[in-house]
């Protein structure tokens, strides 16, 4: 009797680990992959399912007093058009006048909020969008945050009832970007060499604590 237990056991073990997921993403690897991508791959279309279960990770997370003031813009291909001409990207990169032709995103969240924006709503926005960008990372997408945009042109193209307060770009990136230690007292502005590859520079470890 006590074979058969242990050999139940066993089977039940094997059966749970066979059908586990082989490569679980971490925390750690969500976060690498989360890089600003500032070129697309154009023949790859964001669906509106996409970007509706991305938006959707804002009613799990944390807000300021539970006030929940953000609201959230889905922009589809049909509508890129509405929000491109008014957004900046690369502005470390003036020259290289990014993103490249044909590259573009084509998808975006923008983000407004339902109350004038304080103290409480910049902390829950942050919380917010990097929630969201973890989220189109672990469903495989990429994207990037947009600060630089002509708030008020935005908000006429969309027809939107306020004013928005970020854009956040999401497609297939095609960059490739590489983090770079560097320490407190140095350069910080993200560059890029002659083959393309994207660096950013991150202040270490040690530097990050105080003692």
């Amino acid at each position: 009797m006590a074979d058969n237990y242990l050999e139940k056991k066993m089977e039940d073990y094997k059966a749970r680990t066979q059908s586990a997921p082989k490569h679980r993403p971490t925390l750690k690897k969500l976060l690498l992959k989360n890089r600003s991508h500032r070129g697309y791959d154009p023949s790859f279309v964001v669906r509106a399912d996409q970007l509706q279960r991305i938006i959707e990770v804002n009613r799990m997370i944390p807000s300021a007093r539970n006030l929940q003031a953000l609201r959230f813009r889905p922009v589809l291909r049909d509508e890129s058009h509405k929000v491109l001409p008014h957004i900046r990207l690369g502005g470390a990169l003036p020259h290289l006048h990014l993103p490249y032709a044909g590259t573009e995103p084509e998808a975006f969240i923008v983000v407004c909020s339902a109350v004038e924006p304080d103290h409480y709503v910049w902390i829950d926005l942050g919380i917010s969008a990097q929630s969201m960008l973890l989220q189109a990372v672990e469903i495989g997408l990429n994207g990037i945050m947009i600060g630089a945009f002509d708030k008020e042109a935005v908000r006429q193209a969309l027809d939107l009832p306020t004013t928005p307060i970020l854009v956040i770009a999401l497609g297939r990136g095609i960059e490739q970007i590489e983090l770079v230690d560097i320490r407190a007292d140095e350069p910080r502005a993200y560059y890029r060499n002659e083959q393309g590859v994207h660096y950013v520079p991150k202040v270490c470890l040690e530097d990050l604590i105080l003692k």
